[in-house]
């Protein structure tokens, strides 16, 4: 019995060896068990879903604001990760912004380059320079693949570091519950809360970064 606790603690080591990369730009090591492709499949099903539940604003100065500060926050990420021959990690991006009618003072993006803005934070942000720190922000956790680096210690944590195919085969509701609380889309997983604050730190650094280029 040792022998095979041993053996498979040392099979998990090693799958954990090989599923760390970095965060572009800061270069913190994360752990990556998730694929870009799966994670971008998932968000692209739940943004849909969300929009046709939720009233997006359309033609409206404030709903050509969100879009015009998006293009101008997704050129500047594209421009810093071609400079630093990185633009690879975004191949499979869609970009969308979208307004949506809510008095929440929330925003979010997901990967694959999808992104809500809610009317009730307009006021706060006022302008266009408000608007793109916080869509820079919210834009920097999608490039620096936070939600992955969620999802991935979600699956270590109650999973055992179940690949997210089998995962969503054999636990399909449990692990959509996981993939909500890694996005932000659901009560939030305590486990996860401990690195809330290094990863909304890193969010500052980039989504500045990228604010100040746009």
């Amino acid at each position: 019995m040792r022998s095979k606790l041993l053996i498979r603690m040392s099979v998990l080591c090693w799958v954990l060896f090989l599923s760390c990369q970095t965060v572009p730009i800061t270069g913190r090591e994360q752990l990556s068990l998730v694929s870009s492709e799966q994670i971008r499949a998932m968000s692209l099903d739940a943004y849909r879903m969300f929009l046709s539940k939720h009233e997006v604003i359309r033609g409206t100065p404030e709903a050509e604001q969100v879009n015009r500060v998006g293009r101008r926050i997704k050129k500047a990420v594209e421009t810093y990760f071609t400079e630093r021959n990185v633009s690879d990690r975004l191949g499979g991006y869609e970009w969308e912004f979208n307004l949506i009618k809510d008095s929440s003072k929330n925003a979010w993006a997901m990967p694959g380059g999808k992104v809500a803005v809610y009317t009730g934070i307009l006021p706060i942000t006022r302008g266009d320079e408000g608007l793109a720190v916080v869509m820079g922000h919210e834009i920097a956790h999608v490039v620096a693949n936070h939600g992955n680096e969620r999802m991935s210690q979600a699956l270590l944590a109650q999973m055992g570091g179940m690949a997210l195919g089998v995962a969503l085969s054999e636990h399909p509701e449990q692990t959509q519950n996981l993939f909500a609380a890694a996005f932000g889309l659901g009560t939030q997983v305590g486990f996860l809360l401990p690195y809330s604050r290094l990863q909304e730190s890193e969010a500052d650094h980039l989504g500045l970064i990228f604010m100040a280029m746009a």
